[in-house]
């Protein structure tokens, strides 16, 4: 078995594992860390009123509060991270790790020796930005996105 199956393998493995823990849509995953994708947002509801926010790392995570009990946590960077949330005396309502992964599902990751792009495959195959990727892909689909988001907001007269 080919390294990179092995690990999606255990990767499909532990989300059927974490399901459950997070199908009652409460924030903490029982005896582990709140698993998020990149560009993925999880909604989770906490039992008390919040009123400070704290993450260890936003260039990891964004963390934003639709109303006092319900927490937005959106995948930004992969890696591992912690949030704090504070009750109006300054009690901590959660504490808990969020580690931030890649999308395992609709991906798929072309190696050339150790050069790396990847797509997203859902139906047809379409590259797809994704750190680790070499930088020549990275930054041609960077640059090519941007082009496009700019002609699309002139068309539009955003920011005129």
């Amino acid at each position: 078995m080919s390294r990179h199956r092995a690990i999606l393998g255990a990767a499909i493995a532990a989300a059927a594992v974490l399901a459950p823990a997070f199908a009652s849509g409460t924030m903490a995953a029982e005896g582990g860390a709140v698993h998020v994708m990149t560009d993925r947002a999880k909604v989770f509801r906490i039992d008390a009123p919040a009123d400070t926010v704290i993450v260890g790392n936003p260039a990891i995570a964004d963390v934003a509060m639709y109303d006092r009990q319900t927490v937005v946590v959106t995948g930004k960077l992969y890696g591992t991270t912690n949030l704090v949330i504070l009750d109006k005396a300054g009690e901590p309502i959660i504490d808990e790790v969020i580690t931030v992964g890649a999308p395992s599902s609709d991906v798929v990751t072309v190696l050339r020796r150790t050069a790396r792009s990847s797509y997203s495959c859902a139906p047809q195959c379409e590259p797809v930005l994704r750190v680790g990727d070499t930088e020549t892909a990275y930054d041609a689909i960077a640059k090519q996105s941007t082009a496009r988001t700019e002609m699309s907001e002139k068309a539009a007269g955003v920011g005129n």
